[in-house]
């Protein structure tokens, strides 16, 4: 069982890590899109872009602590 929490924390902690960079990257670019966007559409369209971007890594972060938490209510003796 010790070996199958170790190999789930793994995989969380680098979907985490990978959905972070890339959710960074995205920013950084709707971001700068953003900035430099001429017409008001395409700067609202930016924002709800970041939004997203925002709402997703925080759900990722979430779905990966809330994974934490099913796994710590697994009895030890269940082996």
């Amino acid at each position: 069982m010790e070996s199958l929490k170790q190999l789930i924390d793994n995989w969380i902690l680098l979907a985490q890590g990978l959905i972070g960079s890339i959710g960074a990257l995205a920013f950084l670019i709707a971001f700068m899109y953003k900035i430099i966007a001429i017409e008001p559409r395409s700067v609202q369209e930016a924002k709800r872009w970041i939004g997203r971007i925002v709402f997703g890594t925080i759900g990722v972060e979430l779905a990966g602590t809330l994974t934490h938490a099913l796994i710590a209510t697994v009895p030890s003796n269940l082996h």
